[in-house]
């Protein structure tokens, strides 16, 4: 299965599917699921207690609506997504997206 388009509606990320699909996705759903090495290393960090009473700090980008901002094919096989944190080192196989979908 491989993507034939992709479209940016209402905030989600519309992906048309070589089978005549299309699949709908949340720009956070997408982050969160990222693969990058960093983010897989901060996600199993979670497991660590928190220090209490700290607050954390977000940047003017992480405060903004989540939005897909780029995509670039990665060889035949993935898509990098370039996120609007800043976040832009995940690489996301076509079967990833596709079972993402909202």
């Amino acid at each position: 299965m491989e993507p034939t388009s992709l479209n940016i509606e209402n905030g989600l990320l519309v992906v048309g599917w070589s089978d005549g699909t299309a699949t709908k996705h949340r720009p956070v759903d997408l982050r969160n699921a990222c693969p990058c090495a960093t983010c897989r290393e901060k996600k199993r960090g979670d497991e660590d207690p928190k220090p209490k009473g700290l607050l954390p700090v977000l940047s003017l980008a992480e405060a903004q609506p989540l939005a897909v901002k780029k995509m670039r094919p990665v060889g035949n096989y993935a898509y990098n997504i370039q996120f609007s944190d800043g976040h832009d080192s995940g690489i996301f196989t076509f079967d990833l997206i596709r079972s993402l979908a909202c």
